[in-house]
């Protein structure tokens, strides 16, 4: 357990304060900039991908942890392959619902555990909690999970996200308790 952290039963919500409902025959997921071949998937078409399946813990900046989260969907692997990103792709912004950004360099998106999850526990995941479909990013808090994930934009230079212009920390990192920058 990382420090500063004490384990919940369930996953907290914390957003923006609305929902996004996109109706799964309207929704569209989309990958831009620094690829060979952008993207602009349907839900079914997502849906269809290869899936993956992880146990991780979640991490919440605000000091709660949720263990041994069951989650499944397609690896950022699969979906970096797809679009064939570009050597210079450096990182990615990534579009949630509300307006809401963050980013990650590449290198953290690659990781072997890093996916766009439609499944928690068995079970399509919640609107609440990002369903159809959130980002998981297990080795950093959560607020680099964006929610309602709808489209990733490769970039040759680093931006900062939504919460990071905003004084939080741009690595996150739970085990080093790296919540802001200084």
């Amino acid at each position: 357990m990382p420090p500063g952290q004490s384990v919940v039963p369930r996953l907290r919500r914390l957003d923006l304060g609305v929902v996004p409902r996109v109706p799964r025959e309207k929704w569209d997921f989309r990958v831009t900039g620094a690829v060979e071949s952008p993207l602009r998937l349907s839900w079914a078409e997502f849906d269809g991908l290869p899936r993956v399946r992880i146990t991780a813990d979640f991490h919440c900046v605000t000091g709660w942890s949720r263990l041994a989260n069951v989650w499944e969907g397609v690896s950022f692997r699969e979906v970096a392959a797809r679009a064939r990103v570009k050597p210079s792709a450096v990182s990615a912004m990534l579009y949630g619902g509300e307006g809401y950004t963050t980013s990650l360099p590449l290198s953290v998106l690659m990781d072997e555990d890093v996916l766009f999850a439609h499944t928690l526990d068995g079970k399509p995941l919640p609107e609440e909690h990002g369903g159809p479909m959130r980002l998981i990013v297990p080795k950093r808090y959560a607020w680099k999970s964006a929610k309602w994930v709808r489209q990733v934009d490769l970039l040759e230079k680093h931006e900062l996200g939504y919460w990071e212009v905003r004084g939080y920390s741009d690595t996150a990192d739970p085990w080093t308790e790296d919540r802001y920058s200084l």
